[in-house]
């Protein structure tokens, strides 16, 4: 595919955004608050307070994928992303596939969202906890404000996000700070104390305790790759593409260390939280440090937290929708490409994200229901993320990978192998069974739900595949030529 080629679906999308506005959405799609509320209990019941390390870990093994990422954005800064890369690295099939699998990871995590702000609200509005049809049907009504904000346009989405970022930095860096100088419960040596999980002995702590930590803390690190799903309209994307996505995640990365570190030495009984007595220790520790005053301005601060991650993850699925129905390779492909008359926003792809959020929220019938949205979520983005990552490491193999204008030299083999070994571990991981006292249908959730998602694939690529074959023979992917600048 040659560059005029490659610019057949460029130039509609207004570019509205900036180095900035692009990083502001991919900060607040992985979101401190997101990052670290979202998975601090189950962090903490798996792996005890040293669960703390699994966000280390996570963090170091995301920014090789986020190194790959960067030169890939850099190489191609097209509208849905992933699926757009992986397209041009291993031919049609392979990146409708990789688009497939990412696409249903925002949506569900818009659905996860929606679902953790539904559990929030009643704390805000002092009223009893809602049960699960109420708590489904508020998820709903959320996701669907969450749509009609993405329907606003590109500037509705900045304003949001400013306002998350603000909410953020109180949030997570205030209460971090507070915290951790004026309401210290436990020694910094904490952080290496399993606090008996992992088992009867805790003999198995590393696989059942850090290990499982570490699956579920993959879902708080991901999102950073957001800023390339709308590359078309940032300004510069070349370069400002890759500076967001890595900058987003070097940031999080630090308020989420601190913030968590600054949560746990605040705790006031750790056992309590390690063995779920304590269901939500955010809060709790907050309360017990600043009083019951401080709860309701909190969850506040954590619902804006959710609706702006989602917002940003809605925007990024709208995307990726829009990118598959303009090669024409989905149904009804002609009118989810089509853009709005005044702002340019593909306004139909949007509205298809939210209505399929809205349906994976249908099927909530279970307490536990949250927890599977988390790993199924995680799984999926692995999944996505793993296909562009291996392109890239094929093509490194054979000599035959050009950098854009962001090159790692030297290095980029390094990291784009330490990249491939990450996702394909953290993948394992996720899927990984590890409660046998389940019900094999609890235990294989997760497997059980990308099933699904991989039948309904087959399903509709067998519709369009023949779409998918014309597109390949028109436009076949770049012929990448070895070069010796690039360390090989």
């Amino acid at each position: 595919m040659t560059t005029e080629q490659l610019e057949h679906s460029t130039g509609q999308l207004k570019k509205e955004f900036t180095l900035r506005s692009a990083f502001t959405i991919a900060f607040v799609f992985i979101s401190p608050i997101v990052a670290l509320y979202g998975v601090f209990a189950l962090v903490l019941t798996s792996a005890g307070p040293a669960g703390w390390w699994a966000f280390v870990i996570v963090l170091v093994g995301q920014l090789f994928v986020a190194g790959v990422f960067a030169q890939l954005a850099s190489k191609w800064p097209l509208e849905g992303s992933v699926y757009q890369w992986s397209r041009l690295l291993g031919g049609e099939y392979y990146g409708w596939f990789a688009g497939w699998a990412y696409m249903w990871s925002l949506m569900t995590a818009v659905a996860g969202g929606s679902y953790y702000v539904a559990s929030f609200l009643p704390v805000i509005l002092g009223t009893e906890p809602f049960g699960q049809t109420t708590k489904i049907l508020v998820a709903i009504a959320v996701t669907a404000a969450v749509t009609a904000l993405n329907a606003a346009g590109p500037k509705a989405v900045k304003a949001f996000a400013v306002l998350s970022l603000l909410a953020e930095v109180v949030g997570s860096i205030v209460l971090g700070v507070v915290l951790i100088i004026s309401h210290r419960n436990q020694p910094f040596s904490v952080i290496f104390d399993t606090a008996g999980t992992g088992g009867a002995d805790g003999g198995n702590w590393l696989w059942m305790g850090l290990f499982a930590a570490v699956g579920f803390v993959g879902w708080a690190f991901v999102g950073f790759e957001s800023a390339g799903a709308i590359a078309e309209e940032v300004v510069d994307a070349e370069r400002n593409v890759p500076k967001a996505m890595v900058a987003s995640l070097i940031a999080i990365g630090a308020v989420v260390l601190f913030s968590g570190l600054a949560l746990i030495l605040a705790t006031p009984d750790m056992q309590a939280v390690v063995t779920g007595a304590v269901q939500d220790p955010t809060a709790e520790t907050a309360q017990a440090a600043m009083g019951n005053s401080i709860t309701k301005p909190l969850f506040v601060l954590i619902v804006i937290g959710f609706m702006a991650s989602a917002l940003a993850a809605q925007t990024s699925a709208s995307r990726i929708i829009w990118s598959f129905a303009r090669d024409g390779v989905l149904p009804a492909s002609g009118r989810l490409s089509k853009l709005s008359r005044r702002g340019l926003n593909p306004l139909t792809a949007i509205l298809t994200a939210g209505a399929i959020s809205m349906l994976v929220l249908c099927v909530g019938v279970s307490a536990k229901f949250y927890n599977t949205l988390v790993s199924f979520s995680t799984g999926g983005f692995f999944v996505a993320f793993a296909m562009p990552v291996l392109g890239v490491l094929m093509h490194r193999l054979r000599g035959r990978w050009i950098p854009g204008r962001v090159t790692l030299g030297r290095w980029g083999y390094l990291v784009t192998v330490v990249a491939a070994l990450w996702v394909a571990f953290e993948l394992v991981n996720i899927v990984w069974p590890r409660s046998p006292q389940l019900a094999w249908y609890e235990n294989y959730a997760v497997l059980l739900a990308m099933a699904v998602v991989a039948l309904l694939g087959l399903f509709l690529w067998y519709q369009v595949r023949d779409k998918v074959a014309r597109l390949a023979d028109s436009s076949p992917p770049t012929a990448l030529l070895p070069t010796a600048s690039d360390g090989l």
